[in-house]
Order: structure tokens, then C-alpha cells, then sequence
């Protein structure tokens, strides 16, 4: 159980890892998120649930490393198990609940930053699949910080991109 099927790194600091996770697969939504446990000793690490493929009954987990825990987790390969991971838990987003022909008369900005990208990545593809406008902000100190505006500009084309120093988007 919780294999990790893929392991790629965003940047020299921030992990992507897909996890085999049939169950919370199909009960993730927008805004959950998940407790890891690498193994017995190590901490138990919150980790917001970017993606879930219910094809692949995969979660994908992005995190940065931060201290030992995140550092333990970095060292996992493909092929290996997390020991435990529990979730999906906190509270979904609140537009889910929403009516769909009020959420598409409406426009939404979504602002994300570093790490706190991930958590707007699945209420984005949530938005797109359901036919609801939006744009998003993306915001990182410089471009090789940057994660995951690939895959948002799959769902939109009002992607704007600000980098402190202006090595992408616009300055500040």
C-alpha cells in the first residue's frame, strides 16, 4: 500500500510524488489533504492533495523540504511505501457544494505562491472541468522556484506569472 509510481522534483527544494492510494483516490476532492508517516519513528507530516487519478488510484503529494521529516520523505524512491497515510481530511472546498450555473456566472482569481501552488492546482482542474472562468496569479521569489505552471496553463490562458526579481513575468 502507498507506493510511490512517480518522483520528480519541481525545483532543488520541492518534491512531486505520486502515490498509489486507491481509496483516497476516489474520496479526495479540492482542499484535502492528507497525514504521511515515511516510517515508524518519523513524524506525522501534513501534506495537501494536489492531484488525484482515479484510472492510476494515485494521489499526488507535493511538499518542501523543510526539516528532518520532509528531508526522510525526499530520500524515498519509486517503488517504495510510505508506512501510513490517513485522509482525506479537513474540509473540502466550498464551491464544490456550490450550484454550477450560479460558480459559472461568476469569476474567480485564484493566487498562488511556492508550495501553496499545489493546493490551488486541484481546485483549478475542479473549475476547468465544470465549465467555471477563472485566472490565476502565480507568484515565486525567482523562475527555478517556480512550480506547476505547466500544468495550469492546461486549464487556462489568464495565467499571470510575477517573479521578485523579474527573471519571468512581470517584477515584483
Amino acid at each position: 500500500m502507498f507506493e510511490i509510481l512517480e518522483k520528480k522534483w519541481l525545483s532543488d527544494k520541492i518534491c512531486l510524488m505520486e502515490v498509489k492510494a486507491k481509496e483516497l483516490s476516489y474520496s479526495a476532492k479540492p482542499g484535502h489533504f492528507v497525514i504521511v508517516k515515511t516510517n515508524q519513528k518519523s513524524e506525522r507530516v501534513p501534506l495537501t492533495i494536489c492531484d488525484y487519478n482515479h484510472d492510476r488510484k494515485s494521489i499526488t503529494l507535493v511538499y518542501q523540504i523543510l526539516g528532518k521529516s520532509t528531508l526522510d520523505m525526499s530520500k524515498l524512491k519509486i517503488g517504495e511505501r510510505f508506512q501510513d497515510i490517513s485522509g482525506p481530511l479537513g474540509h473540502y472546498s466550498e464551491f464544490i457544494d456550490a450550484p454550477l450555473d450560479e460558480l459559472k456566472n461568476k469569476k474567480f482569481l485564484f493566487i498562488g505562491g511556492g508550495v501553496g501552488i499545489a493546493p490551488v492546482y486541484p481546485q483549478l482542474k475542479w473549475m476547468a472541468k465544470n465549465g467555471v472562468d477563472f485566472d490565476v496569479i502565480l507568484g515565486e521569489r525567482d523562475q527555478s522556484l517556480l512550480i506547476l505552471e505547466k500544468e495550469i496553463r492546461k486549464f487556462t490562458n489568464n495565467v499571470y506569472v510575477c517573479t521578485d526579481d523579474g527573471s519571468l513575468g512581470l517584477k515584483g
